[in-house]
């Protein structure tokens, strides 16, 4: 397996986990977190021998979101940085291309979330085909309390799984959500005890990996197709533009220069 600064790769027959490997950091996002799940994503890709993909955090936390010790390229979309305009807008793209490897991988994705599943994290989830959490999961969209919009193509992903209605309340209200809600809402397909958590996550991945591998794969086809045609206008290749614009506000300067917990 390859060797990555924040990730872990493993491999269990047709079953893939990738785990998010910053524990001492809840698994916070920076930079170079989200390179590397845009990479390990694609890779997977050629990966023929793998059927199920299983994404978790190590530690306490699935993924406590951005790194604010360690923004994710805030100091390079910086206006007063040495990068190049398109180097700045390429890094204000960085969390949309890691959800989207994950979105567009044709293999079956399940995400493992416990302790926090918090802005990033919680896009990084929703990216994924499935979603079981154990009791406890706090779900959290803090991004317009934080001054800046909640971006990396969340926000159409999230009113196609859930609706409107409900994804204007969290994005919005920026409420902490219970593992509960979270099922009733649509956005968790299962809760479980903890420490059964890695044992329903083995058993969705086990039946999903005994199916007829044809039929998952074009079935799966169709999904991401009728999510496409549902989105229609794919405006989340202008979130990195917002994320910039919006990173130069006092109050999002002021949540990313505090000290990160």
């Amino acid at each position: 397996m390859p060797s990555w600064q924040t990730l872990t790769l493993e491999g269990d027959g047709p079953v893939r986990r990738v785990w998010l490997n910053r524990p001492e950091r809840r698994n916070a996002l920076n930079g170079t977190a989200l390179e590397e799940i845009a990479e390990v994503f694609a890779a997977l890709q050629s990966d023929f021998e793998a059927r199920v993909v299983i994404l978790g955090g190590r530690g306490a936390s699935f993924c406590g979101g951005a790194d604010r010790k360690d923004p994710p390229g805030v100091a390079r979309m910086a206006s007063g940085s040495d990068a190049t305009d398109r180097e700045r807008r390429f890094v204000a793209q960085l969390g949309r291309r890691a959800c989207a490897a994950i979105l567009d991988l044709e293999i079956v994705t399940i995400a493992r979330v416990h302790g926090h599943a918090v802005g990033g994290g919680f896009a990084l989830a929703l990216a994924c085909d499935f979603r079981i959490a154990a009791e406890g999961t706090v779900f959290h969209i803090p991004e317009v309390d934080l001054g800046i919009p909640l971006s990396w193509g969340a926000t159409p992903r999230l009113i196609h799984e859930i609706g409107a209605a409900r994804s204007r309340e969290l994005i919005l209200l920026c409420d902490r959500i219970d593992a509960a809600t979270a099922e009733r809402y649509g956005i968790a397909h299962r809760v479980v005890a903890g420490e059964r958590l890695d044992e329903s996550v083995d058993d969705w991945a086990r039946r999903l990996a005994a199916k007829p591998e044809i039929a998952v794969h074009m079935t799966k086809s169709q999904f991401r197709a009728y999510a496409h045609s549902a989105v229609r206008g794919d405006v989340s290749e202008m979130d990195g533009d917002l994320l910039a614009a919006s990173s130069r506000g006092a109050a999002a300067r002021s949540s990313f220069t505090r000290r990160g917990e």
